[in-house]
């Protein structure tokens, strides 16, 4: 679709009518994140990717810091919102168990970029904690969402669980078997009957 040009300025010179812009610099940001890095990250950069001129970044965030927050906070959520989405399908103890074992399996870090993206922030909040109120809040719908079939101290270890084991089979070099992923699940959250270990 061709956008509209707005109607002209006092100058006489035509306005871009680019309501979206605001939400595409959030995207660029990630996008811009995800390749080079927060310490690579500048507004030149992110304002190429987005297609927008460079008084745009400016205009719209009072500085690097606001637009990292912003992006970071939409990725957060993204993340949250799909996990919440996997458990809430789950209507039995031994489906949320298997929606458990399918978000380690498939769900978070599925992508390079999400895997980026997840310890960018991780070292943000490690070094400034006004990101960890993300991370926090990140958790916290983790947790709610993992407290619709078990009780609050298996949510913690689950949750926990679910983060290290995502990490571990995104950089190990060795392949990792789903089945003993959905047998720790299972001992984690003492569902169902236990899954016997690989044969050695």
């Amino acid at each position: 679709m061709t956008e509209t040009p707005a109607p002209p300025g006092p100058t006489g010179r035509a306005r871009r009518h680019d309501p979206e812009r605001r939400d595409r610099i959030i995207d660029a940001c990630l996008d811009v994140i995800a390749e080079h890095g927060v310490e690579g990250t500048s507004h030149r950069r992110v304002a190429a990717a987005a297609d927008v001129p460079l008084g745009s970044m400016t205009y719209h965030f009072a500085g690097m810091d606001d637009l990292l927050r912003e992006a970071f906070g939409r990725f957060t959520r993204e993340a949250a919102a799909q996990f919440e989405r996997r458990m809430g399908d789950a209507r039995t103890p031994e489906e949320a168990v298997q929606a458990v074992t399918t978000l380690i399996t498939h769900d978070v870090f599925a992508t390079q970029r999400d895997l980026v993206l997840s310890h960018e922030l991780y070292t943000l909040a490690a070094r400034d904690p006004a990101y960890r109120t993300l991370t926090n809040d990140w958790m916290r719908r983790s947790r709610a969402a993992l407290g619709r079939h078990f009780d609050p101290a298996t949510c913690r270890v689950l949750d926990a669980f679910i983060e290290g084991m995502t990490i571990h089979r995104a950089l190990d070099t060795e392949p990792h078997d789903d089945v003993d992923v959905l047998g720790a699940v299972r001992r984690l959250t003492r569902v169902g009957p236990p899954v016997p270990p690989p044969p050695r």
